[in-house]
């Protein structure tokens, strides 16, 4: 009985140290270093890369799921600040390991007016240590990045609340616009 117990919290340990490990923040991308490229497609079947958005501002933001209820909160938060956005000078694009297929429907849905790319192989996620591999599936973490002109981090978003992240966004491309330095953001704010 003994060695079944101890068998059993041994496995039990053993269970908890992977998923742990699974679940563990990767290296974080540093604000100030520059962008990691991307070649991916959009709902329409369109090319996207970082060059694309050189001379501008970029808000690249990573999402798990199309059409779920947080995400979709999130996407329709974006579309509802996109004017705002705008006129920051900044584009808006959603990345997913979801199909492209499945983006569009996404998007038509919602009617969303930018771009979400699809990350199947979950390398550009990855490439900005946004991705939860489990194994068997994956997922995009849910992480937003502001990119500058220049094509550098300028801020980074590591725990979002999807009910007031298009705001978070926005202030923080008015602060960046008039500071210039990067920064990271927290839950709670500015961190």
């Amino acid at each position: 009985m003994f060695k079944m117990i101890m068998g059993g919290l041994a496995v039990l340990l053993l269970a908890a140290s992977v998923a742990f490990w699974m679940l563990r923040p990767g290296t974080q991308r540093t604000e100030g270093s520059a962008a990691p490229d991307f070649a991916l497609q959009d709902q329409n079947g369109r090319m996207h890369r970082l060059s694309d958005y050189a001379g501008r501002w970029l808000v690249l933001y990573f999402y798990p799921r199309d059409d779920t209820p947080v995400c979709t909160r999130e996407a329709c938060r974006f579309r509802d600040d996109i004017g705002t956005l705008g006129k920051l000078d900044a584009a808006v694009v959603g990345v997913s390991v979801d199909s492209t297929r499945s983006h569009a429907d996404f998007s038509r849905k919602y009617g969303l007016p930018f771009p979400l790319l699809s990350d199947p192989d979950g390398r550009t996620a990855s490439a900005y240590d946004s991705l939860l591999n489990l194994g068997i599936i994956r997922f995009a973490r849910r992480h937003t990045f502001i990119i500058a002109p220049d094509g550098r981090i300028a801020a980074r978003f590591d725990h979002v609340d999807p009910a007031r992240h298009a705001e978070e966004v926005r202030d923080a491309l008015r602060s960046l616009q008039g500071s210039g330095a990067p920064h990271i953001f927290a839950a709670a704010g500015r961190g």
